[in-house]
């Protein structure tokens, strides 16, 4: 069974950067999409971006700009690189790959300080 494992949450002030990492391992098969997804307490999960394999890269208008979504040449690995972080920016970050369905990783806290 497939499985998302993150990594490069934490903590940062206002202005500074952060950049995500997530890897696919297990009983890999073929991807079609990966990205992230973010989600607030009391509000639904967003897709923030995303990279379609063999396809482009798509943004949220809310960090359109700021943020860089980007694959590994393996394809199997994304990554989220995120700059002039705002507090509203705060959220779990939720890395996201489609195969024959959708799969999930359990997500990475970033916290944007003022």
């Amino acid at each position: 069974q497939a499985q998302l494992v993150e990594s490069g949450g934490g903590s940062v002030q206002t202005g500074g950067s952060l950049k995500l990492s997530c890897t696919m391992s297990g009983n890999l098969v073929s991807i079609k999409a990966m990205g992230w997804y973010r989600q607030v307490p009391g509000k639904e999960r967003e897709l923030i971006a995303a990279t379609v394999t063999g396809g482009g890269s798509h943004y949220a208008e809310s960090v359109q700009g700021r943020f860089v979504v980007s694959r590994d040449n393996a394809g199997s690995s994304v990554y989220l690189q995120m700059n002039d972080l705002k507090p509203e920016d705060t959220a779990v970050y939720i890395c996201w790959a489609v195969t024959w369905r959708d799969n999930w990783g359990q997500g990475t806290q970033v916290t944007v300080k003022n």
